[in-house]
C-alpha cells in the first residue's frame, strides 16, 4: 500500500492509518449499499420537514475535520438547492461560545452533526443549545459510532434520525480519513437534489479504486523534494477542502510541517508571502472551465516565479498546459468517464492529501498512527470546559 510494505508499515507504526486511507472505495462501497436500502425513509424525513415550513435552515456542524465536511459540502448543496431550504456550516466550536449569534429562536432548523467518536463535548453541548434555544429542531446525526453519546441520545426521538456509518470508517488513529470521506458522501447523498444511483456512486468508488493503487508513486516524487512548507489551494468547494487537506499535514506531521491553505484567489491577497525554496504548492484544479481559469491563472503566476518551490497539480484529466507549468502533475481521472461535478472529484484529491502526510510523516520519523505522543492533541479532544446556558 502506497509502495509501503506490510512488514514496513507495522515497524513504522503506520498500521491504521495506511490502512484507514487505502480501504476508502470499500467502505464507500458499504457505505452507499446501506444508505440506498433505507434512502426512502431517510429522504422521506427531510420531505415532510421542508413541507411543514414556508422556509427551513440546515446547519452542517462538527469541530476540526468533522467542520470541514459542511464547509465542502455547503457551496455544492446551495448550488443545486430549488427548495425553501437554506445550507450553512458552521463549527460547534463556534456554536458552543456564541449559541444566540448562530441558533435562532423562530427559525426551524435541522441540525446536522458530523462526529467520529460521537463524544466530543462540543457536539454534545450544540445539541443541547440547540434542543434549548429554537422552537422547531431536528436533527440529522452522521456519526462512525453508534455507541457515542451523539446516536444515543437521540433513540427513540422521532424528530431525528441516525445515519451510521461503516464500522471500520470509525478511525483508530489520530487523523480522520476515511470517517470524512465517508460523512461526507453520506451527507452529499441524503440531501442532494441531483440524481445520486448506485451508477453515479459506483463511478466515483471506481474512479478511486484505480487512482488509490497508482499514487504513491506521484506522492512518493513530492516528499522527495522534503519541502518544510505546504500550501494547498483550490476554488469553490475545492477552496474548502484545502482547509482539510492542510489539516491532514499538520497533524500527521506533528506540526513540522507549516500547513496552510486559501482559495485559489485568494492567495495572492497575503498569504502568498509564507513561499520559500523549501515550499511545495498543491493546486486542486476545477474541471468546471470557468472556475478552472483562475487556477490556471495563480498556477502561471507561481510558475513564473522560477524559486526553488516545487508546484504539485492534481487535475481530472491530461492537460497540455498544465503539463507545462507544473512541476508535477497528477491526473487522478484518466480511464474512467468525466466526473459529474467538482464534489465527485473532491474525494479523489482528499486521498492523495491524506496518502502524502502519511509518506511526510514516514519520513519525518514520526509513527502516523500516534504522530503526537505528547497529548498535545488526541483522538477525542480532551480539556474542554462547557459552561451552563443563561438566557
Amino acid at each position: 500500500m502506497f509502495n509501503l510494505t506490510e512488514e514496513q508499515i507495522r515497524e513504522i507504526n503506520a498500521v491504521h492509518t495506511t490502512r484507514e486511507i487505502h480501504q476508502q472505495p470499500a467502505v464507500w462501497q458499504e457505505l452507499v449499499t446501506d444508505f440506498f436500502a433505507q434512502q426512502e425513509a431517510f429522504k422521506g424525513f427531510l420531505t415532510s420537514i421542508y413541507e411543514k415550513h414556508a422556509q427551513v435552515r440546515v446547519i452542517l456542524t462538527g469541530a476540526g475535520t468533522s467542520a470541514f465536511v459542511g464547509d465542502t459540502l455547503v457551496p455544492e448543496l446551495a448550488r443545486q438547492n430549488k427548495r425553501n431550504v437554506q445550507f450553512e456550516s458552521i463549527p460547534t466550536t463556534d456554536i458552543v461560545s456564541n449559541p444566540t449569534e448562530y441558533l435562532f429562536k423562530d427559525t426551524p432548523t435541522i441540525l446536522v452533526s458530523f462526529a467520529r467518536s460521537g463524544n466530543s463535548p462540543e457536539s454534545v453541548a450544540t445539541v443541547s443549545l440547540g434542543q434549548e434555544i429554537v422552537d422547531d429542531f431536528y436533527q440529522v446525526v452522521i456519526t462512525c459510532n453508534k455507541d457515542g453519546l451523539l446516536a444515543k441520545n437521540i433513540q427513540g426521538d422521532p424528530k431525528s434520525i441516525t445515519l451510521l456509518m461503516p464500522e471500520k470508517s470509525n478511525d483508530q488513529s489520530l487523523a480522520m480519513t476515511s470517517s470524512f470521506t465517508s460523512m461526507i458522501i453520506a451527507a452529499y447523498a441524503l440531501f442532494t437534489d441531483e440524481v445520486f444511483t448506485e451508477a453515479v456512486a459506483q463511478q466515483v468508488i471506481t474512479a478511486t479504486t484505480k487512482f488509490i493503487e497508482h499514487v504513491g508513486d506521484t506522492v512518493d516524487k513530492v516528499v522527495d523534494f522534503d519541502f518544510n512548507r505546504i500550501v494547498y489551494l483550490g476554488s469553490g468547494l475545492l477552496a474548502q477542502l484545502s482547509h482539510e487537506a492542510s489539516l491532514k499535514m499538520l497533524e500527521l506531521s506533528g506540526g513540522q510541517v507549516v500547513a496552510m491553505h486559501e482559495s485559489s484567489l485568494g492567495f495572492r491577497h497575503g498569504p502568498k508571502s509564507i513561499l520559500n525554496d523549501q515550499s511545495a504548492v498543491v493546486l486542486f484544479m476545477s474541471q468546471d472551465p470557468y472556475t478552472r481559469k483562475y487556477d490556471l491563472d495563480i498556477l502561471r503566476e507561481l510558475a513564473a516565479a522560477k524559486s526553488g518551490m516545487k508546484l504539485v497539480v492534481l487535475t481530472e484529466t491530461k492537460d497540455e498546459e498544465v503539463e507545462k507549468l507544473a512541476d508535477i502533475i497528477l491526473p487522478v481521472n484518466v480511464d474512467g468517464a468525466p466526473l459529474e461535478n467538482d464534489f465527485h472529484l473532491a474525494l479523489l484529491y482528499v486521498v492523495f492529501a491524506q496518502a502524502l502526510a502519511l509518506k511526510k510523516a514516514i519520513q519525518l520519523g514520526i509513527t502516523p498512527d500516534n504522530p503526537s505522543p505528547d497529548g498535545a492533541i488526541s483522538r477525542v479532544v480532551k480539556g474542554v470546559t462547557i459552561y451552563e446556558y443563561e438566557k
